[in-house]
């Protein structure tokens, strides 16, 4: 007898004892591998499939500005009214994953397993090719959205403030800031990555919850962050060489790292410790057990 066996609790019957066999969270290589097999289907697209998909997320990315800012107008000045108003940051990322539009922060886990998994020339070559045409999609929307909200009669005088304000709190990071927030923000999206397979169910409060918690901490996204700087540089308060020396290098540099380089790796790094283990059995449905083996038959 097994040593597993033999910790049982006893008394189950088979039913009971294959139904808790199939209610086991999936194992961490499961996981791995669902996300790899993502990630390789990326690194397969064409580059107007997935230029066309990282537009569209850019775009999509102007609710979570849009959203806040709206909530910002509406809600009486006061410190806790940023509670609130975050959760208008989760709408751009519930738009983008829900549609399954091309977001560069989730590429640097998905596409990245790929290339943890087989490290090729090829697969780097593949991964810097899917990095690059995703990123420049998604910044290509969101300086496009920023560009419409700012210009088109939409908002009223109340909103169009709100959002010069949201581009400012950005810029009140410094350089060091800017990094560090982006690393915990490149982590977090990762994070909500991996969750997600395990619990597709609660997928929308997966998002969520990860992202009200990224717009309270106020960690610094090359997406979202992208559309609210943006708007400052369209609005004349700022040049594009602060757009890019201030906010976007060192925000794009710790996204990735955060991502990639902290999340994945040690992802990888796990389930490659527990490639040597065999995986637990489990009983099909339909199948008997060993105890309904040992019934004698009616």
């Amino acid at each position: 007898m097994s040593k597993t066996e033999s910790s049982k609790t006893p008394g189950l019957s088979a039913d009971e004892e294959q139904e808790v066999s199939q209610n086991q969270p999936p194992r961490a290589a499961v996981l791995h591998e669902i996300i790899r097999f993502q990630g390789d289907q990326e690194l397969e697209r064409t580059i107007a499939a997935l230029w066309w998909s990282a537009l569209a997320a850019g775009l999509s990315m102007g609710l979570s500005m849009m959203a806040m800012g709206l909530f910002y107008a509406r809600l009486p000045e006061s410190d806790s009214s940023q509670v609130v108003a975050s959760l208008g940051y989760s709408a751009g990322f519930l738009a983008v994953i829900l549609a399954r539009q091309q977001l560069f922060t989730e590429n640097t886990l998905t596409a990245v397993l790929p290339v943890m998994t087989t490290p090729t020339l090829s697969n780097f070559g593949r991964l810097l090719r899917l990095w690059s045409v995703v990123l420049l999609g998604n910044l290509a929307g969101t300086v496009l959205v920023s560009y419409v909200m700012l210009n088109l009669p939409i908002f009223d005088t109340k909103a169009d403030e709100a959002f010069l304000d949201i581009g400012r709190k950005v810029l009140e990071n410094d350089l060091s800031q800017m990094f560090a927030k982006g690393i915990i923000s490149g982590w977090m999206i990762a994070t909500m990555v991996w969750m997600i397979p395990s619990m597709e169910h609660a997928k929308i409060w997966i998002i969520l919850m990860i992202t009200y918690l990224m717009a309270l901490g106020d960690f610094t996204h090359i997406v979202v962050g992208s559309v609210e700087v943006s708007y400052l540089v369209w609005a004349g308060e700022i040049g594009w060489p602060v757009f890019w020396r201030d906010f976007a290098a060192p925000t794009l540099v710790g996204n990735i790292i955060g991502g990639s380089f902290i999340f994945a790796l040690i992802s990888h790094a796990q389930v490659r410790s527990d490639s040597g283990k065999p995986a637990p059995q489990r009983p099909a449905r339909g199948t008997k057990t060993a105890r309904d083996s040992s019934k004698p038959s009616p």
